[in-house]
């Protein structure tokens, strides 16, 4: 496989070990690692339903007729293969480095690259598309080497920009996904926590495994430097003098409440969620 710019060989060997499994029933037809919502004779059980004529007495479970004298049928979640879509944020807040080595762009463009290498080595497939104010690109999912490459090659085209708005996003997204995906959503959040949660409900809703990388700078946690400092807003643009000094306890309260607010929302919505820090090797982030 070519090295990409996201994608170096010692990245990928590292990612051997890692697998990406489903948490909810997927919708997919070929027989792999994940669970699919199609019944049938298979691997692990679902639920039962009434006996009707025609079906094979051989499906009848005896052990709940001798307790119950109901002919009941147990009915089965095939493992299926598992369609994944990475959605990263690429709005101008991740344009930003502090003392590490990469901007949260670049970090969350690694991510991206790692999960969708995962799952295609895998045997599955997965497509990416790319978002400010709205979706800006999108590629159909992949599902081997080769077509994996070009979906690599596009991570290493973006460029941060606009001003995010991660529900508008999220909610266009929801009507090109494919039915029942492991949806990968990863961004710096760096908006209200209310609106957030509002594109993941709606993803979870439609019935996908929704997934969030938290993408944060330690930097961002805590004002490490002092005195007076012009601060510049990445995505508006807008220029502002602060002393740091004066404003540090209040800043760290209002971070510490946003990264809760945003953590219980997902969960609440029914997401996974992980804080992914800049600085975390690429393969334990997505373990």
């Amino acid at each position: 496989m070519p090295a990409y710019r996201y994608l170096p060989p010692y990245i990928a060997d590292r990612l051997h070990g890692v697998s990406v499994s489903a948490r909810r029933a997927m919708a997919g037809g070929l027989q792999g690692l994940h669970r699919s919502s199609r019944h049938g004779a298979s691997v692990e059980f679902a639920e039962y339903r009434p006996y009707t004529p025609g079906d094979p007495p051989s499906l009848i479970d005896w052990s709940v007729y001798a307790r119950t004298d109901k002919h009941l049928i147990r009915r089965f979640e095939e493992e299926t293969n598992l369609t994944g879509y990475v959605l990263l944020d690429c709005s101008a807040s991740l344009d930003w480095r502090g003392r590490g080595e990469h901007t949260k762009l670049a970090y969350a463009c690694y991510l991206a690259s790692g999960m969708m290498y995962a799952l295609v080595h895998q045997g599955d497939r997965v497509g990416l598309a790319w978002f400010s104010s709205d979706i800006v690109q999108r590629h159909a999912p992949a599902g081997s080497a080769a077509t994996l490459g070009p979906l690599l090659l596009a991570l290493e085209g973006i460029a941060p920009g606009g001003r995010g708005d991660i529900a508008a996003s999220l909610h266009q997204a929801c009507a090109f996904l494919p039915r029942r995906s492991l949806v990968v959503v990863v961004s710096d959040l760096l908006q209200p926590p209310a609106q957030v949660v509002s594109g993941i409900a709606h993803l979870h809703h439609d019935g996908h495994d929704v997934r969030v990388l938290h993408v944060v700078d330690r930097a961002e946690l805590a004002l490490q430097e002092s005195g007076l400092v012009e601060v510049t807003d990445l995505e508006t643009g807008e220029r502002l003098e602060v002393e740091l000094d004066e404003m540090r306890d209040g800043y760290r309260a209002a971070v510490d409440g946003h990264l809760l607010d945003i953590r219980r929302g997902c969960l609440g919505s029914g997401a996974d969620y992980r804080l992914v820090h800049t600085d975390t090797p690429i393969e334990d982030a997505l373990r």
